[in-house]
């Protein structure tokens, strides 16, 4: 244990000879990590006008964001660390955090959701009470990834940069991108069943009265923090534009959560988190170009250094579970899946003696993906930074054969 947490205090890499701030060029980082600044003109300008954004063009664009890339950014942590073989080495040497935690998540949800006359409390009770506790892992896994990108950009922007430059990241993707977050759709949001959870506690007319007021101390605070920070960046050593420009879409998505209809931020903050999830798993696959002593993960070699390839996979892939992962949803309504499959199939699904096994399983995949994801693009530590090498590289992708 002394040995691992002395790796966590190896001072941060700086790029590659010739490499740049970007991690894998303009046109791919403002595409996969920037969305914040294309998606938000994109979703604002479909939904003005509209009396119920949810009923009309941004919910046909949620439709195929969710379709496309949901639950292939679910399993874009599990592929790196089960399919290629750079993260092979890390299954060794963390068996606790890569086998053994997923597997205690799958028993642990599978016996807490699928019997009957076990625990005192209805199945419907139990599966609300499990996306509650989602609510809350999932915010803190989105602002988590927002301090794995700044830390990315920070890598990558120069000389090395003083410890105390990542205790600010750290701050600001927890505090900013995550309680500001919390608190926020907490009070207004519509998808995380704070009729259950917290009106009882805090009246929704009391709710609504206060958010005027978290409203404009909350932006304060959004403006404030961006405002530093990207000073800081300004006089920096080495100022890296890529960084400066994550923080700006980060600070307009998370004034989103105060300023527009709780679906366009849900569409906003969702679509944001799966583009850089997907994006960078293509990423650091790519790399994984040496030659493997596994059958395999020689099977999976060829997609994997093909990101465009990998990521047609990914995509195909999440189109074709998602009626199966949408069984989890609590709100019918908010299923895509009859909108896109014959209903047949929905309808079996729905009245399949396995619903509550496909139930527990699409918290699983959420569940383990939290974990995953933290496994493998732990930053800190200098074999996971060895694993994801080609993201500290920079390397720019290449179509067709490597």
């Amino acid at each position: 244990m002394s040995s691992r947490r002395r790796s966590h205090r190896t001072p941060e890499p700086g790029p590659e000879r010739g490499a740049t701030g970007w991690v894998r060029g303009p046109a791919w980082d403002s595409f996969f990590l920037l969305g914040g600044l294309w998606l938000t003109p994109i979703v604002c300008g479909l939904a003005y006008g509209s009396r119920d954004p949810s009923a009309g063009p941004v919910n046909e664009l949620y439709m195929v964001l969710s379709a496309t890339l949901w639950i292939g950014h679910r399993l874009g942590s599990g592929y790196l660390a089960y399919c290629t073989g750079a993260y092979r080495p890390l299954l060794s040497a963390e068996p606790i955090r890569f086998v053994w935690a997923p597997l205690a998540t799958l028993v642990l949800v599978l016996a807490f959701l699928v019997p009957t006359g076990v625990w005192p409390w209805p199945r419907a009770e139990r599966i609300v009470a499990v996306a509650i506790v989602d609510f809350g892992f999932l915010t803190y896994h989105f602002a988590a990834q927002h301090f794995g990108v700044l830390s990315l950009y920070r890598m990558r922007a120069g000389p090395p940069r003083p410890r105390s430059a990542r205790t600010i990241d750290r701050l600001f993707a927890l505090g900013v991108g995550g309680a500001l977050v919390f608190l926020a759709d907490a009070m207004v949001g519509n998808e995380f069943h704070q009729d259950v959870w917290l009106h009882p506690w805090i009246g929704e007319t009391t709710l609504s009265e206060a958010f005027g007021s978290v409203r404009v101390l909350g932006t304060g605070v959004v403006l404030v923090a961006s405002a530093a920070l990207l000073r800081l960046e300004r006089i920096a050593p080495a100022p890296s534009a890529p960084r400066a420009a994550y923080l700006a879409s980060l600070s307009l998505l998370v004034l989103a959560v105060f300023w527009l209809d709780p679906f366009l931020f849900l569409v906003l903050w969702t679509a944001q988190h799966w583009l850089a999830a997907i994006g960078l798993t293509t990423a650091v696959a790519s790399g994984d170009r040496a030659p493997s002593p596994s059958h395999w993960v020689r099977t999976w070699q060829p997609l994997s250094v093909r990101p465009w390839l990998l990521l047609a996979f990914l995509t195909a892939l999440s189109t074709l579970l998602l009626p199966v992962m949408e069984v989890e949803a609590v709100e019918p309504s908010a299923r895509y899946g009859p909108a896109i499959f014959p209903e047949g199939w929905v309808t079996a699904l729905d009245r399949s003696p396995w619903v509550p096994v496909l139930v527990a399983l699409g918290f699983v995949t959420g569940f383990v993906h939290y974990q995953l994801d933290r496994a493998v693009f732990r930053l800190s530590d200098p074999r996971v930074r060895e694993a994801a090498g080609s993201l500290l590289r920079g390397r720019l992708y290449r179509l067709g054969r490597p």
